[in-house]
């Protein structure tokens, strides 16, 4: 894990996050930001690398092996959009992304936690989005394989008596060449697996914010636990 200057305590985000992004939300604008610099800083960069360093050690005790960085560009998202290739052009992101990861490089292609703190709400999930490639093969092959298969649905099942729900369907049609038997056959529509949880804002404001979030993660970790052991390559 990188290290970076100490940021201060973390009690939970302060009024000036939502003061930012409310802003930002309304004024989507260079000048608006620019104007508004001093607010970012204390609404957006200073909290949000104080509450890295506060939940990286807790999700540690969920996944030892969970990767942290906190600093921009790395556990923290950028404010700045890549509208290089979108037809919204708006240069600036409303919301806060934070990602903790697995595996030696920062990346989408294993199982990690994110979070996102918006105008609105607080979004916690665990596991992958979207597979491609060799990870979507091996995802596959893991759900045929007998006890690959049913460790998966004793995953699914933890989660969902925790109160959550599994997503990641996307095929109306399982992939050719794999078969499996009818419990699980259901996953092989899947090219991701993922579980969330959605809290309103104003839980974020709670000194104990860190702490509800790293509860509300072990709840949704069996499903990342699942692909971490029998998918991540």
């Amino acid at each position: 894990m990188a290290k970076s200057a100490t940021p201060a305590a973390f009690s939970g985000f302060p009024k000036e996050t939502f003061a930012f992004l409310d802003g930002i939300a309304a004024h989507n604008e260079k000048a608006w930001f620019e104007a508004h610099r001093d607010l970012y800083e204390a609404g957006f960069v200073a909290p949000a690398r104080a509450f890295v360093e506060a939940l990286g050690p807790r999700l540690k005790k969920i996944s030892p092996s969970v990767q942290f960085d906190a600093k921009i560009n790395g556990s923290i998202g950028r404010i700045n959009r890549d509208i290089r290739f979108s037809k919204d052009k708006r240069p600036y992101k409303d919301h806060l992304h934070i990602w903790f990861w697995h595996g030696d490089r920062k990346g989408w292609d294993c199982p990690g936690f994110w979070f996102g703190l918006s105008p609105k709400e607080v979004q916690l999930g665990v596991g992958m989005y979207q597979m491609m490639g060799d990870a979507l093969d091996s995802f596959r092959n893991s759900i045929v394989h007998p006890r690959s298969g049913k460790a998966l649905l004793s995953a699914v099942a933890k989660v969902e008596k925790a109160g959550h729900e599994v997503e990641g369907k996307s095929r109306k049609i399982p992939p050719k060449g794999f078969e499996t038997d009818p419990d699980r056959a259901g996953y092989l529509l899947y090219e991701g697996l993922y579980a969330s949880s959605v809290l309103p804002r104003a839980a974020s404001l709670k000194p104990d914010f860190a702490e509800v979030c790293a509860k509300e993660y072990a709840a949704l970790w069996p499903i990342g636990k699942w692909l971490l052991e029998e998918v991540a390559i």
